[in-house]
């Protein structure tokens, strides 16, 4: 047997291993005996590189680093799925197949819909690319990142071309062992496993995707029928032939009430699933009807995606205690025993203020309700008044800080510590500082600014920049790296060439948030010509009304803020305008307000708010009569429906794009 001979059959074995261990769950070789054959392969490999291919099951470990992801066009566009919110909209939705079909009941697929990151693969024998759906005609090219994941065969034995898509995931244990890596490096929680899932494709390195624990499932072949494939259902089989991943929980439904059925049995088994589900796809099983039942300018009209309503979970409120911010605000928080909600775990939730605790009627003891607010952020919804115990405790506000000790003082709703040099003011100073949206220090967050002020590594935002000094130091703290410290060392070092709308959002002025930061950076072009600006002068600024302009000109006033921009100076902050200077007045979105929905591949929401604010367009967040213009993306929902019914001027990208260029 020639080397090449060899280095053909370990990796054939190898992906027959994998496919087995990780699709199948029924490992045919020990572990030691796969490790044996892996060790192989890599010093064959080694010492002939002329047999190396990317494809090789030994680089399922990653390594590649690349500067960017290049552009993939789909073969055929990748098509978001129509939302059914309930009973009716399935109804409605099984009732137009019928009518548009002329059958009595329809055959329908229902499936997972799996919480993670569309992906499509494209095969010739072996794997050509994979990309994701980005909007729905370009996605990026991912290869690298997905080739990591070992339950996808680099190669099936097809050799006519083959698209499949799917979706990649992260599963929850993968989830709770990442979380708990990032907590001890003191890195930022992911808020849920679809947020890291697509973070994780999206790593540059594909090491970093390598150790996150992906996986993946198949759920649509494309070009079925260029194979005589008639039967979504069938095309899945063959699929799992070809080694791939596909959800076993699927099932044909003879007719809508059997998918309702379906439905109401995965809503009570969706917690005890190993991945995150965020609904049920319904499809039309017999694919020949596609054509017939036709498609909308974004979505197919054979299928359709039913989402769950917010997941409410009851959980015991085990305390209240209070929290301190950078303004001194005082907000009460729910101390709650751990409870798994919409794909992560919650263990804390904000109560506001007194009044919205007293409102609540919540007592310290309770069963409460709590969800998560968009999927996202946690809330408490209300106790469970008929499981009180009567030993429950009722919530008293408090008078003094937590932190320092200093009288409350409360104004409308909320309470105040005065005290300036209060510690948790101090540190919650430094957090938004480094927070994205201000200086945007990677790896500062809010765990490592109170560890590292504890220790007395800073005490106030501008010895941010002397944290060099302390490198060994932190070293030799307990999840401290050489490695982890010195990117934090550069991070902070980066963030001096900000320009001047960071550092003065950093700074927290009261009344400036970062749009505002914006518009004063662009009008006043250096921090000297703000700090040298008068209140009547500022009033003529539009949206700078007399609240804003006196709380600008008593932060430059004060001697320890000026301490601190001063300090800043020292150590070389920018505080320079870098940005564009262009007026917006000759702009189509000039004066406009406008509304963004749905995914853009040119620019992340942020992105795009930014660029419509310079160009003088008002940015909301809700559709309205006096909404001018809604842009809508991929998977654009609710707001575009509402915009059509208003007769509301909607762009898509490509107009949106022509507009600003």
């Amino acid at each position: 047997m020639s080397v090449k001979e060899r280095i053909d059959e370990i990796r054939n074995l190898l992906e027959k291993y994998n496919y087995e261990y990780y699709v199948l769950d029924n490992p045919s070789v020990s572990d030691a005996e796969y490790d044996r054959l892996m060790q192989e392969l890599i010093m064959l490999e080694n010492d002939n590189p002329e047999y190396r291919s990317p494809l090789s099951p030994s680089q399922r470990v990653g390594g590649i680093v690349q500067d960017k992801f290049k552009e993939v066009t789909h073969k055929r566009m990748m098509l978001s799925l129509a939302n059914a919110f309930n009973e009716d909209d399935l109804r409605d939705f099984d009732k137009k197949v019928r009518e548009i079909t002329g059958l009595d009941k329809v055959i329908y697929m229902a499936e997972m819909k799996i919480d993670g990151l569309g992906m499509s693969l494209s095969y010739k024998g072996n794997l050509e690319y994979a990309a994701t759906r980005g909007n729905g005609t370009t996605g990026e090219d991912v290869t690298a990142n997905v080739m990591t994941i070992k339950s996808i065969p680099s190669h099936i034995n097809l050799n006519e071309d083959f698209e499949i898509r799917g979706e990649v995931f992260m599963p929850k244990k993968s989830l709770e062992r990442l979380n708990k890596e990032r907590e001890q490096t003191g890195e930022p929680l992911f808020a849920n496993a679809r947020n890291a899932a697509a973070g994780s494709i999206r790593q540059l390195d594909s090491s970093i995707a390598a150790s996150r624990g992906l996986d993946a499932f198949w759920y649509y072949f494309v070009n079925a029928s260029d194979f005589g494939i008639r039967y979504h259902s069938e095309a899945l089989k063959m699929a799992d032939s070809l080694g791939f991943k596909t959800n076993p929980e699927r099932r044909l439904c003879n007719g809508i009430e059997e998918v309702l059925k379906y439905i109401d049995e995965y809503t009570e088994k969706r917690p005890s699933l190993a991945y995150d589900i965020d609904g049920i796809v319904i499809k039309v099983d017999d694919m020949s009807l596609y054509d017939k039942l036709g498609y909308t300018a974004k979505t197919p009209r054979w299928a359709i995606a039913y989402k769950f309503p917010p997941e409410e979970v009851v959980t015991k409120l085990e305390d209240i205690i209070f929290t301190v911010g950078r303004t001194g605000k005082i907000t009460p928080n729910a101390v709650l025993t751990p409870v798994r909600v919409a794909g992560s775990v919650v263990q804390r939730a904000t109560l506001h203020n007194e009044d919205f605790v007293i409102d609540k009627d919540l007592k310290i003891g309770d069963m409460v309700v709590i969800r998560k607010a968009g999927d996202v952020i946690p809330e408490v919804v209300r106790p469970v008044i008929d499981r009180r115990t009567g030993t429950e405790i009722p919530f008293v506000m408090i008078n003094n800080c937590p932190v320092c000790g200093s009288p409350l003082v409360k104004k409308d709703a909320m309470h105040f510590c005065l005290n300036p040099h209060c510690d948790a003011r101090q540190i919650e100073s430094i957090i938004h500082f480094s927070s994205k949206d201000a200086m945007d220090i990677e790896g500062l967050g809010e765990r490592v600014a109170e560890q590292f002020f504890n220790q007395g590594f800073f005490r106030k935002v501008s010895e941010i920049y002397t944290l060099y000094e302390h490198r060994e130091e932190i070293i030799s703290l307990d999840g401290w790296k050489s490695k982890s410290v010195d990117n934090l060392i550069q991070a902070i070092e980066n963030s001096k060439a900000n320009s001047l709308e960071r550092v003065l959002f950093g700074l927290g002025i009261k009344e400036v948030g970062a749009k505002m930061a914006k518009t004063l950076a662009r009008k006043y072009m250096n921090i000297d010509n703000l700090i040298a600006a008068k209140e009547e002068e500022l009033l003529e600024i539009a949206d700078v009304g007399p609240v804003v302009a006196r709380s600008i000109v008593n932060f430059f006033a004060d001697e320890r803020n000026m301490e601190t921009v001063n300090a800043l100076k020292a150590q070389n902050v920018n505080f320079e305008y870098k940005g564009s200077t262009v007026s917006a007045a000759d702009s189509y979105f000039s004066g406009k307000t406008v509304v963004l929905t749905g995914t853009l591949s040119s620019y992340g929401r942020k992105e795009a708010t930014e660029l419509l604010e310079n160009l003088g367009a008002k940015v909301t967040g809700s559709v309205s009569k006096a909404t001018d213009v809604v842009i809508a993306g991929v998977e654009a929902g609710s707001k575009l429906d509402k915009a059509q019914a208003l007769g509301i001027t909607v762009l898509n990208e490509d107009e949106f794009l022509a507009l600003i260029k």
